[in-house]
Parts: structure tokens; C-alpha cells; sequence
């Protein structure tokens, strides 16, 4: 049979239905699709194809599929480590005014490529992506060969650009990009989150997504204390009420963080056949409040709810690895309530196929499987850490690293093979992100450099936050605290 790629004698991890593991196996590709899945014949090496990928000492699973990620601000990786909560969030909320507002576009478009190139490398397949202005993460990450879901977070709380302007941009946004690059690039609608958008935000997010009725509605969603409040000062009982009310909660839904979440909120979910991304490190790198509890993701996948697995803001906790995600959502969630919270296939399964399905893609990608498009990826497992190759579900959850992933194929075209990508230029694009933030720094009073990074004074950056709608987001929560406390 001839075939555009032959991968043969590899260990194959198809994460399909029954979980098939072959210990020497073969995929064939073919016009960006995955035409055979078997185990591998003594003939295979010479079957007849444009690229025969020798598959010995290689483990062949499906792309990773990053389920919620911020990415304009890749180039700070560092700037925010060591900061206490209220410099990390100041700071973050200061420079993304300013983003609002146009500015610093050298520095996210550094951003772009800075994250497409890392998270190639590292066997990233797919990534949903809810960015402020995400016009170059949709042209770097469709050129680059990658997968990807772009929107323009809109907020009436969180930032000072007027409303009318904000779904203005993100109409031409969906208009220009959404189902792009072969589809490749897709285009979503983001209210940023439950507790800085007002309700008539909420309703006019609602309209657009009438307007647009193929694509996901991504957000984030019970992720803080205050999330019911605001509900509650936008006249509903609850978040999931204030989206059933303006007609969002359904299965175009795509809800980031969801860690507040009781009984009630995981059925009303399933029920809608919403989705959730658990984005573990960053909680457990800044938990707002030890006493909260944890993402209820064992409760929201018995529901029946599909759950991925997302980065979130990697420059925060300074992290590409999206393998490790997996690691961290076992350990704090064992940590936090008891051992056994989750199986090792379960956890692949959330890499891979089941955030795809939470992006409404799995009948498409997340599985080696016949049918579907080819998103591939190949780790070197003739290693020193993978010695012995036993139960290879745990060692993918636990042990895999970016650095193991050796070749990356989305859509049937080979973006990197034994460790070399073919579709970017890797010295361009740290030179190009290097430039940017020396650029920042002599533009701004930020400090950043190889021992650590020093903010702007409290002072100077209390002068640079946004005015109007954070003080409307404060008031809001603070008047609805007191009523709540009072029950007038």
C-alpha cells in the first residue's frame, strides 16, 4: 500500500476507545490522514512511501492538545516568578492595558513565536488560546504548520477600551481567520471570565455567538471566590445561572479552571454538554486561598463531562511542559484530597483525546486511529529514564518531557524530525524575542535580566493600571458582598 509517511516498528499508543498498545507497530499516512493502524510485518521497512520513519527505540502517541493557554506574554518566561500575588497580578493586569490598547506588539508577536516554537518542540500539537489581540498567534502558529483555537478576550471590567470597539475587532478577528491555514486555525469567542464582565457584556457575547453559531464560546469560569458574587451582582443566582440565562451554557461551551465547582454546577454541565480545561500548575504555583478546594475533575469526567488538560499562562510559573501537566494534576489532587484520584491512562487520556474532544475536535484528532487527521508525535524511549519500558501510560504521565519528543507531524506534514524543525527558524526566533524584551525593558521601568526581575514601583504601576473598569469591578464586588452579608 503506498502512503504519503510509513512509520514502522515503533511502539504505537493509539489512546482510542480500547486504549490498543502495540509493542511493535506500524502507522501509514496519507493525504494528512491516518489510513492504517496494525502491527508492524517483516516487510514494512520497504513499504512504498514518500518518508519512512524507522520507528525501533520510538514511541508514536497522538499530538498533545493544550485545552486553555494565554500566549502573548511568552517572552516575560522569568519576569513574574518570584513576585508576590498582588506584584504578579498588577503588573500582568498594567501591561496588558496597554496591550488593549495597541501597544507593545513587537513583544506579543515575539510572544507567538516564542510559544509556537517551544510548544512544537515539545509535541504540542493544538492549542486553545484566549489572547488580547491574537491576529499573530493566529498567522505565526498557522504558519508554523500547528493547530490551533484564537479569540479576543472581551471585558467591560477588566480593561478601559469601550465595548462597541472590542467586538468590532473581534468580528474582523473571525471574519479574517477562522477556518484558515486548512483549517487549521479556528477562530472563538471569549468573555474573558465570570467576574469582570457585566451582564449586558454576557448578553452581547451571547448575540455573537448567535452570529456565530459554529464556534466554541471560551472562558474562564468558577475560578475565584468572587465569581459567584459578580453573578450575583448581575441578577443572576450563579455563574452557570447567568450563562443559562443569556444562552451559553451548552456544548459550545469551553470552561478554563472550574475550580469552585459543587454537585450542582458538575451535573448542570454535564446535562449542557459543556466542557472544562484543568490547568493544575498554575493553581498550585498561585493558589489565592490554601482553604479552597480542588478542581473536582474525578466528579466532573464520572458526569460524563470531557475534560482537558491546559498550560495556561506558562510565563507565570515558567513551564512549556505540557506532559508535566499531567504529573501536577495527579500530585495536587492526591495531595489535596487522597492517593488514587486519577489512573495513569486516564491522565494521557486528558492530553490527548479527551482535551481534544473538549475542543469539540475529537471525532478529528486526540487518537492514532484510521480516519483521522495525523497528529502525531514520536518520543525517543531508548533512554536511560525509560529503562524499563513497563507500563508506559504511567511513564508517559510521569516521566515524559518536551525534550524526549523527537518528531512532530500535524495534518500529515512533518514540522520536526530527530529533533530538528523544518518550519521555523529556532535562532531567528529567540534572537527576535531576545530583542523584544531588551526593548521592553528601555521602554518601561521593568528590570529583567539573568539574576531576576524587579516591577515597576507599587506607585508607578497603580499609575499605569486601567481606571474606569477596574474600579466598576471593585465597587460591583464590594456592594454585592455587603448585600449578600446583609440580604437586603
Amino acid at each position: 500500500m503506498d502512503a504519503d509517511i510509513a512509520i514502522h516498528d515503533a511502539y504505537v499508543f493509539t489512546v482510542d476507545d480500547s486504549n490498543r498498545l502495540y509493542e511493535r507497530g506500524t502507522v501509514l499516512i496519507e493525504d494528512g490522514r491516518i489510513t492504517e493502524v496494525r502491527a508492524s510485518r517483516d516487510d514494512d521497512a520497504d513499504i512504498t512511501a514518500d518518508r519512512i520513519i524507522d520507528g525501533e527505540g520510538k514511541l508514536v502517541m497522538p499530538g498533545l492538545v493544550n485545552a486553555h493557554t494565554h500566549l502573548e506574554l511568552t517572552p516575560l518566561i522569568g519576569a513574574f516568578s518570584d513576585l508576590d500575588l498582588m506584584e504578579m497580578m498588577s503588573g500582568m493586569t498594567a501591561i496588558f492595558g496597554h496591550i488593549a490598547e495597541g501597544e507593545y506588539g513587537y513583544l506579543t508577536e515575539a510572544g507567538y513565536e516564542l510559544a509556537a516554537l517551544n510548544f512544537l518542540a515539545g509535541g504540542v500539537t493544538t492549542v486553545n488560546s484566549m489572547d488580547v489581540r491574537p491576529s499573530s498567534g493566529a498567522e505565526t502558529f498557522g504558519e508554523a504548520g500547528l493547530r490551533g483555537f484564537f479569540g479576543m478576550a472581551l471585558s467591560d471590567l477588566f480593561w478601559d477600551v469601550p465595548v462597541d470597539e472590542q467586538f468590532e475587532r473581534a468580528r474582523g478577528f473571525i471574519d479574517e481567520y477562522h477556518d484558515t491555514y486548512d483549517g487549521r486555525i479556528r477562530a472563538t469567542i471569549n468573555p474573558h471570565d465570570d467576574w469582570s464582565c457585566t451582564r449586558e457584556m454576557w448578553e452581547r457575547t451571547a448575540d455573537l455567538a448567535t452570529e456565530y453559531p459554529d464556534m466554541l464560546v471560551h472562558t474562564h469560569l468558577l475560578e475565584l471566590g468572587a465569581s459567584n458574587t459578580m453573578a450575583r451582582s448581575n441578577g443572576a443566582a450563579d455563574s452557570l445561572d447567568l450563562l443559562d440565562d443569556v444562552g451559553l451554557l451548552d456544548d459550545r461551551l469551553v470552561a478554563a479552571h472550574f475550580r469552585l465547582a459543587d454537585d450542582e454546577d458538575i451535573q448542570r454541565t454535564a446535562d449542557a454538554d459543556a466542557s472544562v480545561a484543568h490547568c493544575p500548575s498554575i493553581f498550585c504555583y498561585w493558589n489565592t486561598d490554601g482553604d479552597v478546594q480542588w478542581t473536582p475533575v474525578p466528579e466532573l469526567r464520572e458526569a460524563g463531562v470531557d475534560v482537558g488538560l491546559g498550560i495556561d499562562d506558562h510565563y507565570w510559573h515558567d513551564s512549556y511542559n505540557l506532559f508535566g501537566e499531567a504529573r501536577q494534576a495527579r500530585l495536587a489532587a492526591n495531595l489535596k484530597r487522597s492517593t488514587g484520584q486519577y489512573d495513569s491512562m486516564e491522565l494521557v487520556r486528558m492530553l490527548t483525546i479527551e482535551g481534544a474532544e473538549a475542543l469539540g475536535v475529537g471525532d478529528e484528532i486526540g487518537s492514532i486511529e484510521s480516519g483521522k487527521r495525523a497528529d502525531v508525535i514520536l518520543l525517543d524511549v531508548e533512554k536511560p529514564k525509560f529503562t524499563p519500558l513497563t507500563n508506559i501510560p504511567a511513564h508517559v504521565a510521569n516521566n515524559a518531557a518536551p525534550s524526549d519528543v523527537e518528531t512532530v507531524i500535524v495534518d500529515g506534514d512533518v514540522l520536526m524530525e530527530d529533533g530538528e524543525i523544518e518550519t521555523m527558524d529556532a535562532d531567528d526566533v529567540r534572537e527576535r524575542a531576545e530583542s523584544a524584551v531588551d526593548r521592553f525593558a528601555s521602554e518601561t521601568d521593568w528590570e529583567v535580566g539573568i539574576g531576576g526581575s524587579e516591577p515597576p514601583s507599587n506607585i508607578d504601576v497603580a499609575r499605569d493600571l486601567p481606571k474606569r473598569g477596574p474600579a466598576q469591578l471593585l465597587g460591583r464586588l464590594a456592594f454585592q458582598s455587603v448585600k449578600d452579608k446583609y440580604l437586603f
